[in-house]
């Protein structure tokens, strides 16, 4: 096993306790780290990703344009370009630090976020097809709109996503706090 087959464990304040394979961790009690970017465009659109239909976790649920869990020796930052370049093929492109949040359903997490705008058209994005089903922009106020009331089509963490990455919008969608 290398060391790109172990995931990062930290305790509940983030601080790296270990590492274990991936089939090896309880999601219930292990938090691990994950890294995230939101990918907007200058006509107010998201890139939104589908996950892969065959997918363990969360099949066929559209989240970000890239997110993926830090193996040994990552950093949130050197993770978040990695899997945004193997999942989206998106390279070239600064991203700016966000708001790191703390999860404790579906699963104990740390995810640290990145945001960035990108131009691109959704056919110029070259997709893992061991992770992306598909990728589409959507215009920002009818997302936030549809994650309000289609909410099983995304992940179960996006109303919490975008309330943290909008906190000062008219986003919010069921009215509580992050």
């Amino acid at each position: 096993m290398t060391t790109r087959d172990l995931y990062q464990i930290v305790d509940d304040q983030d601080n790296l306790i270990g590492a274990k394979p991936r089939n090896e961790i309880d999601f219930i009690n292990d938090y691990f780290r994950s890294s995230g970017l939101w990918l907007t465009n200058n006509k107010n659109r998201v890139l939104i990703a589908q996950r892969l239909l065959t997918k363990d976790k969360d099949p066929g649920k559209w989240g970000p344009a890239a997110a993926g869990t830090l193996e040994v020796g990552e950093t949130y930052e050197s993770n978040a370009y990695k899997e945004a370049e193997e999942e989206i093929g998106l390279t070239g492109v600064e991203f700016i630090l966000g708001p790191k949040m703390k999860f404790t359903t579906p699963r104990h997490s740390f995810c640290q976020w990145f945001t960035a705008t990108c131009d691109w058209s959704e056919e110029q994005f070259v997709l893992q097809p061991t992770e992306v089903e598909q990728v589409k922009w959507v215009d920002k106020d009818e997302f936030f709109e549809d994650v309000r009331n289609n909410p099983d089509k995304y992940l179960p963490t996006m109303s919490l996503i975008i309330e943290a990455l909008y906190p000062n919008s008219d986003s919010r969608l069921n009215g509580s706090s992050v």
